[in-house]
């Protein structure tokens, strides 16, 4: 399907294309670009089109021939060339035996993002699971891996919510589907936990939490969750994933992108306040 690729080559793609719009703001051909670095024009030309992948010590000497001084943009474009070679250097690299290239894409990704929005349908979202939920999830939807693995996963999980105690921290919004509070992952002692952690993650500013209740009836996003990744400085870079149950795909076109934007508007307006969804959660966690 048109506008559907996996998560490295939509990086590939988009990191081309912002490398070639700073090109001609420094008022460089390829061909003077690529002398300036050492290249022929062609390794400039296929990086830009996203026909090959690039390194970050690469990007880096194009944006110190291009004059690119401003450092979030800078560690941006840096951070994605690492994510569309399949996790780069980050702290998720460590775990490339265990976790999927789609999946240190996604890390890469949100580790870079300004804000994240997600509607999720089924489970708590994984930054903001405890760990004896992570555990659960993992043990159910992939039954039989060994205890070690498993650890690893958890561990990554666990990892990943760091953007949200960073300095700025990630921007997260949430609209969660009533299943999500009475579905008993893990059992009424996990569920429990894991619904008072949520109105803790939920009391904090840059963490909003909105539920959908059952007595809504059907909505937009009954057809499967998904999350919106934004990025600082560069919104032609914001991308929407779909999880699948053994791959992730990227939407990335401007239509996608007005689309899912759009439907989770919608969401948010239609599902409880902040104030009244934590008061939910609270609630069923005291019955839970």
């Amino acid at each position: 399907m048109r506008g559907m690729r996996h998560g490295p080559a939509v990086r590939r793609r988009k990191l081309g294309e912002e490398l070639r719009r700073l090109r001609l703001d420094a008022g460089l051909t390829s061909g003077e670009a690529a002398g300036l670095v050492g290249w022929h024009q062609s390794k400039v030309s296929r990086i830009e089109t996203g026909a090959s992948g690039v390194a970050t010590a690469d990007v880096t000497r194009l944006l110190d021939a291009y004059g690119v001084a401003e450092p979030r943009l800078r560690a941006l474009l840096e951070a994605l060339a690492g994510a569309a070679d399949g996790g780069g250097s980050g702290w998720w690299h460590a775990y490339r035996g265990v976790i999927p290239p789609q999946y240190r894409d996604f890390i890469s990704l949100e580790s870079q993002a300004r804000t994240v929005r997600t509607l999720e349908t089924s489970v708590v979202p994984g930054l903001l699971q405890t760990p004896e939920y992570a555990r659960a999830v993992t043990q159910s939807a992939l039954d039989g891996l060994p205890t070690t693995t498993v650890d690893s996963l958890v561990e990554v999980r666990l990892t990943r919510q760091e953007v949200l105690r960073a300095d700025p921290p990630l921007e997260f919004s949430a609209v969660l589907d009533e299943a999500v509070l009475r579905r008993q992952v893990g059992g009424p002692g996990v569920m429990r936990a894991q619904l008072r952690k949520l109105v803790e993650w939920g009391a904090l500013p840059h963490v909003r939490l909105q539920v959908l209740p059952f007595t809504m009836g059907g909505y937009i996003g009954l057809s499967g969750p998904f999350v919106i990744f934004s990025f600082p400085n560069i919104s032609d870079l914001d991308v929407v994933v779909l999880d699948h149950l053994t791959s992730s795909l990227y939407l990335e076109r401007n239509d996608d992108l007005d689309a899912y934007s759009a439907a989770f508007r919608a969401m948010q307006e239609h599902a409880l306040s902040t104030d009244d969804s934590l008061e939910l959660i609270a609630g069923i966690s005291d019955g839970a």
